[in-house]
């Protein structure tokens, strides 16, 4: 290698880093990045790597093709096709991100901004409650409609972004041999977004965080699980008004809330998968058909306010929009992360390992986006998409370095 391809090469890896940071503060500059890191790949000669979903996440992005090829709607689903640039994330952090000490600090420094994220939702939400006060209302029944969003456009990219970053830093903590140094940095990390986590008021991320800290916490100190449901109980009264109000609405909705507007839009998305069980209505066909599939016992002249473009659901929006059989193999590719993930954490050295931190922490993202996706379709969000990418691609880095290169991650620096 020639000092001009070593100059390319590094110059991969630190614009590969700086978009998956970047994309917590703006997914322009982030894409930008990207585009910056694949043109200085290619230039520098490294050779392009996929993980082992290679086949299934190929399967998945022809499928989406086909369909829109049969859909009869070209223009309505090219957004889909344009939306294949933001897999390549994938592709730069697999072939460019070598060293395992990159990998911690990316995740370190996704707990860094999402703190700097989280504090900006503070003050977001004092505004917010001024602007409630103003307008004589209820904190609640402002709020629900204008949530904080931190450097975002929308409260649930802001929530899944911090729920990302709060899973990886608890991972760290957990099973990390770094995080015994300057460990208060870090919990205050996970501290601010945990609240801020709190205050956007995702129920989806609610439910998700719960998972993936559960997950965690199992495989840390078991003991401690037995003790969640105190600390719930606890977390409830301690909390305002306000958010017990946000909790009590799973099983109690306000009018303001969306329970009843997801269930019209849960039935009229199964009503497009019978319709067009194999190939379904095409990429982002939701969008403009999604009047023509409310259930016949709606009245359309009086539903629920929501937002009527897209089903509410990941996985019936996949079958609605690409057929069943694409909805199988984003399955299929998303069960063999887990898989391979989790043969990773049973195979590594006891202990603590940046391996086990990676790996507990990737699986416990993977679960918490299957959960949040019965409420969202949250891997249709480009920034959302672009984290869950990073973390599989860090993920699957980690089940190739080298283990002593995990044990000490001092070492992996100097080298």
């Amino acid at each position: 290698m020639n000092s001009n391809e070593s100059m390319l090469t590094r110059s991969a890896t630190w614009l590969t880093f700086a978009s998956a940071v970047a994309i917590m503060l703006s997914i322009a500059a982030a894409q930008i990045l990207l585009g910056l890191a694949l043109a200085a790949m290619l230039m520098s000669g490294e050779k392009i790597r996929l993980p082992r979903i290679k086949l299934a996440l190929g399967l998945f992005l022809l499928g989406t093709v086909v369909a829109l090829l049969f859909s009869g709607e070209m223009a309505h689903g090219l957004p889909q096709i344009r939306k294949f640039y933001v897999f390549t994330e994938l592709v730069v952090v697999f072939s460019c991100l070598r060293v395992m000490a990159l990998l911690r600090w990316l995740f370190l420094s996704w707990a860094g901004v999402g703190s700097i994220d989280a504090l900006r939702g503070y003050v977001q939400f004092a505004g917010k409650m001024q602007q409630a006060h103003a307008q004589g209302l209820s904190l609640y029944q402002y709020y629900v409609n204008e949530r904080i969003t931190g450097f975002t456009s929308h409260w649930n990219t802001y929530s899944a972004e911090e729920m990302y970053a709060f899973l990886m830093i608890c991972a760290f903590l957990f099973f990390s041999p770094t995080a015994r140094r300057r460990t208060w940095i870090w919990v205050l990390c996970a501290s601010l977004i945990a609240g801020a986590i709190l205050l956007a008021e995702t129920r989806g991320v609610y439910a998700a965080v719960a998972v993936g800290g559960v997950y965690l916490l199992w495989f840390w100190h078991r003991k401690l699980v037995l003790l969640l449901p105190v600390a719930a109980v606890i977390l409830f009264f301690a909390s305002p008004a306000m958010i017990r109000e946000r909790f009590t609405s799973f099983l109690k909705p306000k009018q303001e809330d969306s329970n009843s507007f997801r269930m019209i839009a849960w039935r009229s998305g199964i009503r497009m998968i019978e319709a067009h069980p194999l190939l379904g209505i095409g990429p982002d066909g939701p969008k403009y058909h999604f009047m023509e599939y409310i259930p016949p016992d709606v009245p359309k002249a009086s539903l629920p306010s929501g937002f009527y473009e897209h089903i509410h659901n990941l996985y019936l929006q996949y079958a609605a929009e690409r057929g069943i059989p694409v909805l199988l193999i984003f399955l299929w590719m998303i069960g063999q992360i887990l898989w391979d993930f989790y043969r990773g954490v049973r195979g590594s050295p006891p202990g603590r390992s940046d391996r086990r931190f990676i790996l507990h922490g990737g699986i416990a993202v993977v679960l918490a986006v299957l959960v949040e996706a019965f409420v969202e379709v949250n891997l249709g969000d480009s920034e959302v998409l672009t984290m869950f990418l990073v973390v599989v691609g860090c993920g699957y880095l980690a089940l190739e370095l080298p283990a002593e290169e995990t044990s000490l991650p001092r070492a992996a620096v100097q080298r």
